[in-house]
């Protein structure tokens, strides 16, 4: 995968879109979208301001209302699985109190502006809660998700009568939301990196967030949690201290993400499935809106499976060219060794082609070849001989190339594709480049190369291109130089599905966090 590509990157407006502009231009690119300024006349925004007696307004109006909050050991970092935390009652005044004394204690607490100077991390939030308030219990809870209103549950929604401070966005307005929750933190905190089933409407009533995004195509970097777990939407990475020996890949997870702060007034569409990590700045109050996208509300039940089918075929599909590319191309050192496989070549008496399948080692065909073990003279050889049959198939007729690149053997003469003797030549090889990068490279290390699944893929896209009578006389030449062509087409079929069963089990633990192994 590229760097982040421009069309993913954040869309930004400071005018609100109508709900048609919305519905037909920004939803449908499925890319976060910052409204500045969007909720900046809602009720909320003056009642609820901390700094003007918001606290109070919320302590009066549902104070003796009990929520369930999120209690975790983790605080101020509050991991989204279930493992991590618990669900405890308590009634929403407590809270409140808590965040009142908080707002005492901290009376120099610096404004909304200071996320915007100095970039949020664990350790100096876990500095801050030290000398926070004392009570505890309070430190490590955050209404997380409270319900304003809910679509899916038949009970009341305990802070209902929030709603009559909030104005449904006007772009959002004739959606059928699922719900409208509430997010409240004392003390700076953090979520863990997750996404939600749902398109998502974040609005910030009070404080400041800082949201770092990535896009559904950078789940590989991010190692979801496995997808028949309760928490399969999130993240097993550390983002602030990744162990890079359990997650190699992590590495260049921030090379595809985005940062966004908001402010009060401020709202940020998150499309379904993007990756998003939380920071809130000291007693941060938000809204969010959720609905169902226009696909997931579309499509019908019992097409699940074909569905289910296509995508992972075009995820494999996407890991095997990845894995070709990689396997491929070489690091530097490995090209300047490539480049020295024509002087290597000179050196060469003779050349021996002839593969032998009788004496093909079996854990070649059950295992399959790692591409990363091959020399560079053999990554190089590889990418010779493809290009090679690229080049013959375009010309399309008889010339030197296809015959020099099918010769039999390394007897005298040889009967070549067309019936004629075509007598070997050992100066040829040094003449050719290809047969040159052929000679640097010992018998065996040649077979497991035409045996390799790769020219076998390579096939499959030449046959797409070629008709029927140009794919019989391509594989009567291909096989031709093998003693044994059904045991050598017997081979390499082996070694395709070897191949493409790795890639499907990348497929399922890059994406699905499945590990998978292949049965006897």
């Amino acid at each position: 995968m590229a760097k982040l590509d421009d069309s993913l990157r954040v869309l930004h407006f400071d005018d609100i879109p109508s709900f048609e502009e919305f519905s037909s231009t920004i939803e449908p690119r499925n890319v976060p979208a910052v409204f500045r300024g969007a909720i900046r006349n809602w009720e909320a925004i003056s009642r609820w301001d901390p700094a003007r007696g918001g606290l109070d307004y919320l302590e009066e109006s549902i104070g003796s209302v009990t929520v369930d909050a999120m209690l975790s050991s983790s605080a101020p970092v509050f991991y989204g699985d279930v493992q991590s935390h618990e669900r405890v009652s308590l009634p929403f005044g407590t809270f409140i109190s808590s965040c009142k004394h908080y707002v005492q204690k901290n009376a120099d607490m610096r404004s909304s502006s200071t996320i915007e100077q100095e970039e949020f991390s664990a350790s100096q939030v876990h500095s801050e809660e030290s000398c926070s308030t004392s009570l505890d219990s309070s430190d490590q809870i955050y209404l997380a998700q409270v319900p304003i209103f809910s679509n899916e549950s038949k009970d009341k929604s305990p802070l209902g009568i929030l709603s009559n401070d909030l104005q449904t966005p006007v772009f959002v307005r004739a959606k059928e939301l699922t719900s409208i929750n509430l997010w409240m933190n004392k003390a700076r905190s953090r979520s863990s990196t997750h996404y939600d089933p749902y398109h998502n409407l974040l609005c910030i009533v009070a404080g400041s967030k800082q949201v770092v995004l990535w896009p559904p195509s950078a789940c590989p970097f991010l190692y979801p949690m496995p997808i028949h777990g309760e928490s399969s939407n999130h993240s097993a990475v550390d983002l602030e201290n990744p162990d890079l020996l359990v997650h190699p890949r992590s590495e260049h997870s921030l090379e595809y993400s985005q940062k966004i702060i908001l402010h009060s007034g401020d709202a940020l569409f998150i499309p379904e499935g993007w990756f998003h990590q939380v920071d809130s700045d000291n007693v941060t109050i938000a809204v969010n809106f959720w609905w169902k996208s226009y696909i997931m509300s579309n499509i019908l039940e019992h097409m699940d499976a074909y569905y289910l089918r296509r995508i992972l075929n075009r995820l494999a599909g996407k890991e095997m060219n990845s894995m070709l590319q990689n396997s491929s191309v070489m690091n530097l050192e490995g090209r300047e060794k490539a480049e020295n496989a024509n002087d290597a070549a000179k050196g060469c008496s003779e050349f021996n082609s002839n593969i032998r399948m009788e004496n093909v080692n079996e854990n070649d065909t059950k295992q399959g070849l790692d591409l990363q073990q091959l020399e560079p003279f053999a990554l190089r050889m590889l990418y010779e001989l493809i290009s090679l049959v690229h080049n013959v198939l375009k010309v399309g007729g008889r010339n030197e190339a296809m015959e020099h690149a099918y010769l039999k053997g390394s007897s005298v003469s040889s009967q070549n594709v067309y019936g004629q003797t075509a007598t070997f030549n050992s100066s040829l090889l040094v003449a050719d480049p290809v047969a040159s990068i052929f000679c640097a490279v010992e018998p065996h290390v040649l077979k497991k190369v035409l045996l390799e699944e790769v020219l076998t893929r390579k096939f499959d896209e030449m046959d797409q291109q070629m008709t029927k009578e140009q794919q019989h006389e391509f594989y009567q030449i291909f096989y031709s130089v093998f003693d044994d062509p059904n045991t050598a087409m017997g081979a390499i079929l082996k070694g395709k599905e070897t191949f493409a069963f790795q890639v499907v089990k990348n497929v399922l633990d890059q994406y699905l966090g499945l590990r998978v192994e292949k049965p006897e």
